[in-house]
């Protein structure tokens, strides 16, 4: 990961950590994929997290990125990595930077999953 793309994450995280979250994991690989950041909320529900940066002009906008390969990839592996918590509840938040000037968008239970 690039070095903008690592600051892009630790802001999410910085934002999800202001809302009450607590960061479980971050960058988890697997075979099937990786997941930006996992994290707990206060009710106990695991969110797995998708951080999508664009810059004006780079293939279109940071939504335009999360194809529908790519949210299957993030469900894949998201699956994998409830085998260690089957009994866990989770959702799926999509954060979207556009930008510069750089605009967050968080996105709560992004694939209605």
């Amino acid at each position: 990961m690039n070095r903008e793309g690592a600051r892009a994450e630790d802001l999410c995280a910085d934002l999800m950590r202001a809302a009450g979250l607590k960061l479980v994991e971050r960058n988890w690989r697997c075979r099937l994929g990786e997941i930006d950041i996992i994290a707990e909320d206060r009710g106990g529900t695991l969110v797995f997290a998708e951080v999508r940066m664009r810059s004006p002009g780079n293939f279109g906008g940071a939504a335009e990125s999360v194809t529908a390969a790519k949210r299957a990839r993030i469900i894949a592996a998201a699956r994998l990595y409830l085998t260690r918590r089957p009994e866990a509840i989770c959702r799926f938040d999509v954060f979207l930077i556009d930008g510069p000037p750089r605009h967050v968008q968080w996105i709560r239970n992004a694939f209605g999953e």
